[in-house]
């Protein structure tokens, strides 16, 4: 574990320092990750000749009285009320609070607590931050107040689709692994102000249901969600599910794509940002920093884009023609970008987490974090989230690809999907194991 206590900042953007030299063999890590993915592919092809997900229409209904709690106007509103408690105290934090992230805990809030604890919070419980969301609050508040009605003047249009959440994700990740003060309390007042002018104007134009698909962390939360066991079904009743129902029911809309490929584009960056040679490169650069940083984590998004989108025209050659062959496949992407999320950021939240509830709760003497793996424990951790990401992904694809293709076609169609699945793995993993 190689810590920068000269850069705290740094150290907030990307976890808890950075992992180099791993203590696990690297052709073992490769090997058992395409043997997982061979066999898994192999066996699919093999036992899984018809679609077995039924997306929004499956789930094991949930006793009434739980129903009726959590659909209750009292349980709704006390989450709203948390959720913009929990806002006020990170303002007030950023406005009377020390410009020190090792003392102000509202850099720990937005890095840590929210955008890494959304990931558990989301796969245990649903979409949890379209009812935290303090936006969504505030936007009541403002209609009740000013006697607006809360859907807006203007309908959304259709073709925005998740476009406005993918530009959103990228602005927040820009602003995590780019910024050149990102836990500076200025910057950050900075940021949240925009974002929420920007966002309670959207909200009067569009209605409510602007935050579904415009706020970045309503959508990042929402696909998070679809690999939760806790839904809906299509009939409005809360239910427990098989989380492969709950992906295979993610609606194919535009945007999707670009949603998913930013979270996973980021992830990687956020991963060969602490490579000593693209250390060099930033400090070395006739662009400066700033510049050069957000061309490598456009680049990054470019990249897992690409491939995505060569991958797909392949399976359209070889399938045949499908009138969406890009997003068809998207929802495979998901548990791809869930794995890397835990691989690059379980330490941060488990480690940072506690203590930035520590500092918000005014505790003295705090005990210094500690990872709470071994060096070994942490890679194995690593090495399995990403090859089960990938795994659960050819599984997904796989389901999806019989139920669109002939019995002839469909396991050939997935030959480019396994590739693009092994180049991401090999991505994933080198990322991990440098």
């Amino acid at each position: 574990m190689v810590l920068h206590p000269a850069e705290p900042l740094t150290a907030l953007a990307h976890g808890i320092g950075s992992q180099h030299d791993l203590p696990i063999s690297p052709f073992y890590a490769f090997a058992g990750a395409f043997a997982a993915l061979f066999v898994s592919f192999l066996a699919l092809g093999l036992l899984w000749s018809t679609s077995r997900f039924r997306g929004e229409h499956s789930g094991l209904a949930l006793p009434g009285a739980l129903q009726r709690v959590a659909d209750a106007s009292a349980t709704r509103t006390t989450l709203r009320g948390l959720g913009l408690a929990a806002a006020l105290v990170v303002l007030l934090h950023l406005l009377l609070g020390p410009d020190d992230p090792a003392r102000n805990p509202a850099p720990g809030a937005v890095y840590v607590l929210l955008w890494v604890g959304l990931v558990p919070a989301s796969l245990l419980l649903g979409p949890v931050w379209r009812l935290l969301n303090p936006l969504r609050t505030l936007h009541r508040l403002l209609s009740r107040a000013l006697r607006r009605p809360r859907t807006g003047h203007h309908p959304l249009p259709v073709r925005l689709g998740l476009w406005p959440a993918a530009a959103g994700l990228f602005a927040f990740t820009w602003l995590e692994l780019v910024a050149p003060d990102p836990a500076s309390t200025t910057t950050l007042l900075i940021a949240l102000a925009t974002y929420t002018t920007a966002h309670l104007l959207l909200a009067a134009r569009y209605g409510e249901s602007w935050f579904t698909d415009g706020d970045a962390f309503e959508a990042y939360s929402a696909l998070l969600a679809r690999l939760s066991p806790l839904g809906r079904r299509g009939d409005g009743h809360l239910a427990l599910r098989n989380p492969f129902h709950g992906l295979d029911a993610t609606p194919e809309r535009p945007g999707l794509v670009a949603t998913v490929c930013v979270l996973l584009g980021s992830t990687a960056y956020d991963g060969f940002s602490d490579n000593p040679s693209w250390i060099n490169t930033l400090q070395t650069s006739p662009l400066g920093r700033t510049p050069t940083a957000t061309l490598g984590l456009l680049g990054s998004i470019a990249l897992v884009a690409a491939l995505y989108c060569l991958c797909a025209a392949a399976t359209r050659l070889v399938s045949g023609p499908h009138p969406g062959p890009l997003t068809a496949f998207a929802h495979s992407l998901v548990p791809i970008a869930l794995g890397y999320l835990i691989a690059h950021y379980f330490s941060l939240l488990v480690v940072e987490g506690p203590r930035t509830v520590s500092m918000a709760l005014g505790t003295d003497n705090a005990p210094e974090p500690a990872p709470p793996l071994g060096s070994g424990g942490l890679a194995a951790l690593q090495v399995i989230a990403v090859v089960t990401g990938h795994v659960l992904g050819v599984v997904a694809a796989h389901d999806r690809s019989v139920r669109l293709f002939p019995p002839a076609k469909a396991v050939a169609g997935q030959l480019p999907l396994l590739t693009l699945m092994i180049t991401y793995t090999i991505g994933g993993l080198s990322l991990l194991l440098n």
